[in-house]
């Protein structure tokens, strides 16, 4: 039934899992669209924890998107473990946590930038532009694919 709580739009933040820095996004299913929010650090000392908090706090999402990095065959990628840690501790804010394919999310978000630029529309870009719009790509994908109920059978899964 529309307006039930299990049937109103979303806000969600979507991240680009990366060993140095993690792409942020907030995405809203009413609209299918998405917004970089920037990056998180991410290092020798695990993930930017405080920063994400922020993020979360500030944006009050219904639940949150990792994109998982695989092989272009599906198989694990030497990420995909890493990515998966970063996943178990996103549960620590009490929110929904899913998983999706973000295979070429980086490159075609540096494709984006470099069109932009080559147009006029953009100055330099930088890597923190490609992971910010890399994760924007990832939540616009999940949101494109969204039927409430069915993860699965989109290419996501609740993890």
């Amino acid at each position: 039934m529309p307006g039930t709580p299990e049937h109103r739009p979303e806000t969600i933040i979507a991240f680009d899992f990366g060993l140095r820095r993690i792409g942020v996004a907030v995405g809203q299913q009413i609209t299918g669209s998405a917004t970089a929010i920037g990056v998180v650090a991410n290092g020798a000392d695990g993930p930017d924890w405080q920063g994400i908090k922020r993020i979360i706090a500030d944006w009050e999402p219904a639940r949150l998107v990792v994109g998982i990095p695989t092989h272009q065959d599906g198989t694990p990628s030497d990420l995909t473990a890493r990515a998966r840690q970063f996943i178990d501790g996103l549960r620590r804010f009490g929110k929904p946590v899913e998983a999706t394919d973000e295979n070429y999310s980086s490159r075609e978000a540096r494709q984006l930038l470099a069109e932009q630029r080559a147009r006029g529309l953009r100055r330099r870009v930088r890597r923190e532009n490609i992971d910010s719009t890399a994760a924007v790509l990832i939540a616009e994908r999940w949101l494109s694919t969204r039927r409430p109920g069915n993860q699965r059978e989109n290419g996501t899964d609740l993890v």
